[in-house]
């Protein structure tokens, strides 16, 4: 199963969970400090408000999948659609490890393909590569400096 994911960097992340709370009718699946997501099957969306200095509004988009062949099938999709294309295994972002590719469309919208395979107790700190230039696909919005990720 694929399940389309959507990042929003917010400023009041209290506020705009009770929105997104009376929207979907719905309590966030996971909560922490400067972060809320809801998994919900109605729509099928991982959805993600972030207030760790990502892009306020839209973030990113993304495609979550449940095994590295979705992933695998995605990523190479991605590379013959030569769009820029960053690929990261064991990612530590936004509480979780993935294995995952970060994409842009012709328009600048970041995308993240992703497959979870574990829970963290801290945000993480998702980096670029250094030798991908950073103008090619932006940094994700989980790259914050370590000491920040780990002092909450």
């Amino acid at each position: 199963m694929k399940r389309l994911h959507i990042s929003v960097g917010v400023k009041d992340l209290q506020r705009s969970v009770e929105f997104y709370t009376t929207l979907f009718d719905a309590e966030p699946t996971v909560t922490r400090p400067g972060y809320a997501k809801w998994l919900l099957e109605d729509p099928s969306v991982n959805f993600v408000l972030d207030a760790h200095g990502c892009r306020q509004g839209v973030d990113h988009l993304g495609i979550q999948v449940d095994n590295e062949d979705e992933l695998d099938g995605i990523t190479t999709r991605l590379a013959q659609a030569e769009a820029p294309l960053l690929e990261q295994e064991a990612a530590e972002c936004c509480f979780s490890k993935s294995d995952k590719s970060w994409s842009q469309d012709p328009e600048g919208v970041r995308w993240e393909t992703f497959r979870t395979h574990g829970q963290i107790g801290w945000y993480g700190a998702d980096t670029a590569p250094s030798e991908m230039p950073p103008d090619t696909v932006p940094e994700s919005c989980c790259a914050v400096p370590s000491a920040a990720a780990t002092s909450e």
